[in-house]
């Protein structure tokens, strides 16, 4: 079993990043900038059901065996049934590496950065871009508050869910 203590080097070796290597420098899950508060762990967030099942199939052996314990996965293929709101809620990574919102060195976008932020890796520069991607999206969940009546969670499907995969909140 792994340990994700500060100090540990993680060695990634996958089929979008080959000897790729990070130090962990702050405490699983703490000590993140002041305004990043992302409402579900990444643990949460994979068992709710995100990104329709296909994130994190072949990267498993760089987060903690428990994060995927009960989390909604398609190896095979995309699955919007493994969607918390069973909706299509992603573009291609074609698309992100299009429009250039993938930042360096996290090649399958902000999960992938939120992942390992959470695990204690923490880039200066590359973070701050990410969190700052992150707050630009709390727009959306002020979307969901002023559209839809509290706990309806038929209205706004497509943007709860993605509000679900910026780990905000998606059931206000």
């Amino acid at each position: 079993m792994k340990t994700y203590n500060i100090g540990t080097v993680i060695h990634m070796n996958d089929f979008f990043q080959k000897d790729y290597y990070y130090t962990l420098e702050a405490p699983m899950g703490r000590n993140f900038d002041a305004a990043f508060t992302p409402f579900f762990t990444p643990k949460e967030m994979l068992q709710l059901g995100v990104f329709e099942g296909k994130y994190c199939t072949d990267c498993g052996d760089e987060f903690p065996e428990n994060w995927f314990l009960n989390a909604k996965l398609s190896p095979q293929q995309a699955d919007v049934d493994m969607n918390y709101f069973k909706i299509k809620s992603r573009q291609p990574l074609s698309v992100w590496r299009e429009k250039g919102w993938i930042i360096e060195p996290d090649p399958r976008g902000w999960f992938q950065w939120y992942c390992r932020y959470y695990l204690g890796r923490r880039l200066p520069g590359v973070d701050d871009k990410q969190i700052k991607r992150w707050r630009s999206f709390g727009r959306h969940a002020a979307q969901v508050k002023n559209n839809c009546m509290p706990g309806d969670l038929s209205c706004r499907p497509r943007q709860r869910q993605a509000l679900l995969q910026w780990s905000y909140d998606c059931f206000i």
